[in-house]
This record gives C-alpha cells, structure tokens and sequence, in this order.
C-alpha cells in the first residue's frame, strides 16, 4: 500500500475524515479504494490479495480498523488514546483464527501495511505521538508476520509491553528519550539487536556483509555511548573509514551504518540516526565492470561450442540471459524451470531449503530463445534429463570453475573487477539501452522495488511475465 499526500487538494490523510470505503473487484481480485470526505480526488488504493469476497470484507475491515487506529482523523491523539488501539491491534493479531488462504493474504497485507507505515514516519506531518505510535506500529506488524509463521513470542512481548507501560505523557520529552534506559549503548551492543532481528530476514552472503560491516564500524566507534552521538562522531567515522578502503567500499559500510541506525530509532533504542549525506558520492562507482557486447557475445560463442549436456554450457548461457546470481544459479532445481502464462522462465525461490540475498530477489526471469544464440528447446532437453539439482557442484567450487572458465574464454586478470557477477551489470546496461522502465528491469534483476513480485502468481501474472519477457527480447535480440 502507498499512502500518497493528496496534492490535488492540499488534503492531508492524517488531517482529514475518510469517506466511507469503496470496495470493487477487478480481474477476480478485490480491491478498496479510500479517499478523504467531501472530495472525490486524491483517493488511494489498496489491494486486498484475494479472489474471495468473505476473506476480502474481512482483511478490508481489519485495514479500516488499523487506519483508525492510528488516529489519522486525528493528530491530537494522545499517546494513551494510542496506546490503547495499539493493544486492541496486537492482540487481534496475536489471537486471530486463520486459513490457509488468509495466511497468504495476510503475510501480503502486512508487508504493504509495514511499507505504508514507513512512508507515512517519513514524509508525513506526524504529532510527536503519532510518530511514537508508528514506531510501535512497525514492530507490532513485523511481531504479527512472526505469529504468521507459529512463532508468536515478538508479538506477545508487545502485548505485555504495551499494558506494562505507564498511562501518563505529560512529559513534553521526545517518546525515544522518555523510554531510553539509562546506560550507554555501543554500536557492538546495538549491532548485535539489529544483526539478531535480520538473520531470519536474509540469506547467508547479506549477513556476512551485513557483519563485516557492523564489525568495522563498531571497531572504530569503540565505547562511544550512541544514544548522546554527535554529528561529528559520524564525520569522523567516515574519515576513519577511509583509511585504506576505497570509495565504493566506504560507501557500502556506510549504507549499512545508515539502516542500523535508522533501525535503531524506529525500535525506540535511539532518538536520532545524524547519518543523512554521509555516503561519498564522487569515486564511489563499484570496482564491478561490466563486460562488453563483444565480450558477452564471445562467452555465448564458448558457451554453444560446449556440448548440450554440460553444465557449463547453461549455467553461463543462464549468468548472460537473465543476469542471476551465483548462487541463485547454484541450487536451481528442475521444479524452477517452468511456463507462466505460457512463458518459460526460472523460478528463484526459497523453496526446500533454497536460499536468497533478499525478498526482493524472490522473483521468476523469462527466457529469451534465441538471445546471443541460447537454443530454449536444448536447455529444457537438458533439464529433463537432469536430476532434482540443475548443477551438483558445492558453492566453492561452482563459482570457482565459471570464473576461472571466464577468465580463459576472455583473458581476464584475476582482479577481481570483471566476474560472473558482472553479467549481472551487462544485462542491467542492455535493459537500460533498450530504455526498458525501470520498475520493469528491477524486476527482473530482483532489485530494492520489488514492484510487481507479488503479482506473478496471481490474477495478473500472465500481463506481468509477459511485459517481462518483452523487455528482454528488446533488450537482447
């Protein structure tokens, strides 16, 4: 869900009465659509995730509920009057029966609702509550994916939390500082909750980065207490981080810095992140170089004098059509090639123990026949011979033997800057060539938008796939 501020009237959602909600139905699947009174502009939509109607009216009422929850109709809210609806939404989520068709909707709505939530803390006009009661919003939304998945404790702390806490605010103090405990906290310490909560959120080669990260940063920061940081703490951070470490590098501990600490403050254990325009911006290009056209056309030239049973031959001609990862390459199984809406693609997914670098990586890719000369009938013989696992190697190996195979078939050096991952790079530069839109490219690529992966087993997957796999075909033959 996107909370837009209604600029066609200068109305704002969270000063504004909501008109009574209207319900449609679209492609099988159900929709509300919310809009603030005595206007019939600057409405938003929000879809509900389903083809049933009784599942659709009752995530629709939970959804109204929520909104009113947060007292949108309302910025002088107090923090008890918040509190209060706080508890009411916890514990509906903690208690509420659920199907299985539900489980899926409400995983979905949870994640636009989270989203929503985020948007409104960042770009809204929110009374000093309101950003309190988001801030504890988020974590009761992430608690109720938890209870989602028969792991109800994050959840049943909130509950407890909530009616633990003192009624009163009339201490004009910033919510965080009101709440903070009283001893230093190091960025060691703060790491370590931010680390704890992510690992269930992200696959292996994220959280190494993300602790490698955290390490160097809480090497540097030392004993500095985080809760009194200053600015120029964060300034000479960076300086420090310079210190042997290119700009591309620097850059990347540094967004890292910037989602732990704003992390931090969403959870209530800081009032302040000081990390905005922190991260260089000259110099910062990554050392990853794409490879040329005639580079990739020669490594498709390799790939076909290989004989149609081996491995090498489809995993590289895989890395140049539809840029994945090593790793997503890797654990393929035959159960990830398939048709959607009548379109081969490659399924990545998280299924039988798979891993992925994020959710946004969970995504399928079409496949282009013909692309630099890929042969679609030939790799879907080789999968139908195959067994469960499309490639057998151990991740060492696997990615050992495609880059050294790389580096012969184009002489590289062994510097590192032009890899298998650099096919990711080179099919990002032919969709953007082609001026393929950039929602539609990320998509593809897995990247931060995410913008139609929830679409592409639903009503609209065969419009989706198919704006896809037109991408690609503009973007590689």
């Amino acid at each position: 869900m996107t909370i837009n501020q209604l600029s066609q009237t200068g109305t704002n959602l969270l000063q504004t009465a909501l008109a009574k909600p209207y319900h449609y139905r679209r492609s099988g699947r159900y929709y509300l659509r919310l809009r603030p009174q005595g206007t019939a502009k600057g409405f938003y939509t929000l879809s509900l995730r389903t083809t049933d109607k009784a599942t659709a009216m009752t995530i629709s009422k939970d959804i109204l509920t929520t909104l009113k929850a947060y007292h949108f109709d309302n910025p002088e809210a107090t923090w008890n009057e918040l509190r209060e609806r706080l508890i009411d939404i916890a514990e509906s989520c903690l208690t509420m029966a659920h199907g299985d068709s539900s489980l899926v909707a409400y995983e979905m709505i949870n994640d636009e609702h989270h989203e929503a939530l985020r948007e409104a803390s960042a770009k809204m006009p929110l009374s000093v509550n309101q950003q309190r009661a988001v801030g504890k919003a988020l974590e009761i939304v992430e608690a109720a994916q938890e209870r989602l998945k028969g792991r109800p404790g994050k959840l049943v702390g909130i509950v407890r939390d909530l009616k633990a806490e003192a009624c009163s605010t009339s201490v004009a103090l910033s919510p965080s500082l009101s709440v903070l405990p009283s001893e230093p906290l190091t960025f060691k310490a703060l790491s370590g909750l931010y680390l704890d909560e992510l690992k269930d959120n992200v696959g292996p080669g994220t959280m190494r980065d993300a602790r490698s990260a955290c390490k160097v940063i809480a090497e540097i920061l030392g004993e500095l207490d985080m809760k009194t940081h200053t600015r120029e703490d964060m300034k000479n951070l960076r300086e420090k981080l310079y210190d042997g470490r290119v700009a591309s590098t620097v850059k990347k501990i540094l967004t890292r810095l910037s989602t732990v600490m704003k992390w931090a403050v969403n959870n209530d254990y800081l009032a302040k992140t000081l990390t905005e325009g922190l991260k260089p911006t000259k110099g910062a290009e990554s050392s990853r170089k794409a490879f040329s056209q005639d580079q990739v056309k020669a490594l498709m030239a390799h790939a076909k004098t290989l004989p149609v049973d081996a491995w090498q031959r489809w995993a590289l001609s895989l890395g140049v059509i539809a840029g994945t990862r090593i790793e997503e390459l890797r654990q393929m199984t035959k159960a990830d090639v398939k048709q959607v809406a009548g379109v081969w693609v490659i399924d990545i997914n998280r299924d039988n123990g798979k891993t992925a670098k994020t959710k946004n990586a969970l995504r399928i890719i079409p496949l282009t026949d013909g692309a630099y000369g890929f042969d679609l009938q030939a790799f879907l013989e080789f999968v139908d011979k195959s067994g469960s696992r499309l490639f057998t190697l151990g991740g060492g190996q696997f990615s050992v033997l495609l880059n050294g195979m790389l580096r012969d078939v184009l002489d590289l050096k062994a510097d590192r800057t032009q890899t298998f991952h650099s096919l990711r790079h080179s099919l990002a530069g032919a969709l953007k060539a082609a001026e393929v839109p950039v929602g539609t490219a990320e998509s593809i690529l897995g990247h931060a938008s995410g913008s139609i992966s929830y679409d592409l087993y639903g009503a609209g997957s065969g419009v989706e796939v198919t704006r896809m796999a037109e991408a690609l075909k503009t973007a590689l033959l």
